[in-house]
C-alpha cells in the first residue's frame, strides 16, 4: 500500500476527546498508534458519531460475539483488508476463534461448517459480492437469526465493507505492535 493519503493526527488535528480515545485504544491494542482512530479522528464530531454507531454493532450488538467476529473476519478477507484482519484475528481469538477456525473462515462457507456458520458466511459472501442476499441464503440465515439480528447482521456487514473501503481509499497503514 502506498503512503497514507490522510496522515494520522496528533492532539491538534484530533482535538482532546479524539486524541485521548486514539491513544487509549492504541495502548489497549498494544500498538504505538492505532492508525484507524488517529486518522478517522481528524473528522472530529463525525468520528465520534461513527464510534457510537460502530460500537452499537460491535462489541455492544445483540449478535453473539463469535458470530460478529466471524462476519467481520470474512468481510475483511473478501475485501482484502489486512488492517482489519490483523485486529480481528486477535479479537476473534478472545471470542473463541482459534487459528484453525480463523483459516476456515477465510476458506468460506463450504469449509465444513455447521448449518448456522455456513448460513452466516454464505450470506456475508453474497452481501459483499452482490450488495444483496438471495432468497435461499436469506431463508437459511433466518433459521438462526430473528428479525432484530437479521437487521444487525446486514448493518454489520455493511459497516465493515464500508470501513474496508475507507481504509483502502485513505491508505491507512497497518499498525505496528509494540
Amino acid at each position: 500500500m502506498s503512503a497514507p493519503r490522510v496522515t494520522p493526527g496528533g492532539l491538534r488535528e484530533l482535538g482532546g476527546f479524539n486524541f485521548v480515545f486514539a491513544r487509549g485504544a492504541a495502548r489497549v491494542i498494544g500498538v504505538d498508534d492505532a492508525h484507524i482512530f488517529s486518522t478517522l479522528g481528524r473528522a472530529k464530531g463525525l468520528f465520534r458519531g461513527w464510534l457510537h454507531f460502530s460500537g452499537r454493532l460491535m462489541p455492544f450488538g445483540t449478535l453473539p460475539r463469535k458470530d460478529s467476529e466471524m462476519i467481520i473476519i470474512r468481510v475483511a478477507h473478501l475485501r482484502g483488508c489486512e488492517y482489519e484482519l490483523d485486529h480481528h484475528r486477535r479479537l476473534g481469538r478472545r471470542a473463541g476463534i482459534g487459528d484453525v477456525e480463523f483459516e476456515r473462515i477465510l476458506e468460506g462457507p463450504d469449509a465444513g461448517w455447521g448449518d448456522r456458520e455456513r448460513a452466516i458466511l454464505r450470506a456475508v459472501d453474497e452481501l459483499v459480492a452482490d450488495k444483496d442476499v438471495s432468497d435461499i441464503a436469506w431463508a437459511a440465515l433466518s433459521r438462526h437469526l430473528d428479525d432484530r439480528k437479521l437487521i444487525e447482521f446486514t448493518l454489520l456487514v455493511g459497516q465493515y465493507d464500508s470501513l474496508a473501503t475507507t481504509i483502502h481509499a485513505l491508505r491507512i497503514q497497518r499498525d505496528r505492535h509494540t
